[in-house]
């Protein structure tokens, strides 16, 4: 596999914190050139200028640290373009300065709580989806006797079980398959409840993910005419 596949690869383990899906199933990475020598060079562009300053850092920061874990990439570049806050977070991004870095005296701290409330807001959904196709043929009593390890090989379960690893939360194959926010078990006289909770938060995020990709496509519709 050439340096640019696993480049793009590792691009594709690189989440939107706040619609939890790939930066490249987004449309937000814009290139990736790799030089002759191994550098690696990469712009994204995300669907408007005013996208919160701190998701946008945090694409980036995430881009360059997955790929700089590539053996042989002899130095990694990552721009973040067309951004009201783009040079404040390149600057910061090429530095490894952190989020407070690219705004002194604006901001204090990282961005690890923001993260992590995200991610537990994904974990939700996404719960919820393996729930609710486990559910149409298992009773809720039945359901929250399951365990991780019992869980289909698909990408909603996996995802599931990384959000949790992230997290802390309990995630290995004898731990139970659903789980709140504090990593207790969903008891089954709570579980259609539970359920609804995380339909609508799952509901949220996909709308979301919809109007990023509409303003993304409409952005290059209107700079290709221009």
């Amino acid at each position: 596999m050439t340096l640019e596949a696993r480049a793009l690869l590792a691009l594709a383990g690189v989440y939107d914190p706040e619609l939890d899906e790939p930066i490249t199933r987004l449309g937000f990475v814009e290139s990736c050139i790799i030089s002759d020598a191994g550098d690696v060079h990469v712009r994204l562009r995300l669907p408007t200028p005013q996208c919160a300053p701190n998701f946008a850092y945090l694409m980036a920061a995430d881009a360059r640290a997955a790929l700089r874990r590539l053996p042989d990439a002899r130095s990694v570049t990552v721009t973040l373009q067309d951004h009201y806050t783009a040079a404040e977070i390149n600057a910061a991004v090429a530095r490894d300065a952190g989020f407070d870095g690219a705004f002194p005296g604006e901001t204090e701290g990282d961005l690890a709580a923001l993260r992590a409330l995200f991610q537990r807001k994904a974990l939700l959904a996404r719960q919820g989806r393996v729930c609710a196709a486990l559910l149409a043929g298992c009773s809720p009593e039945r359901l929250v006797t399951l365990r991780v390890a019992d869980l289909p090989d698909i990408h909603e379960a996996r995802r599931c079980v990384a959000l949790r690893r992230e997290l802390g939360l309990p995630h290995g194959p004898d731990a139970p398959a659903f789980v709140a926010g504090d990593g207790s078990p969903i008891p089954a006289e709570q579980l259609r409840r539970w359920l609804r909770r995380a339909q609508l938060v799952g509901t949220s995020l996909e709308s979301n993910g919809g109007l990023c990709r509409s303003l993304l496509a409409a952005r290059t519709r209107m700079e290709a005419a221009a």
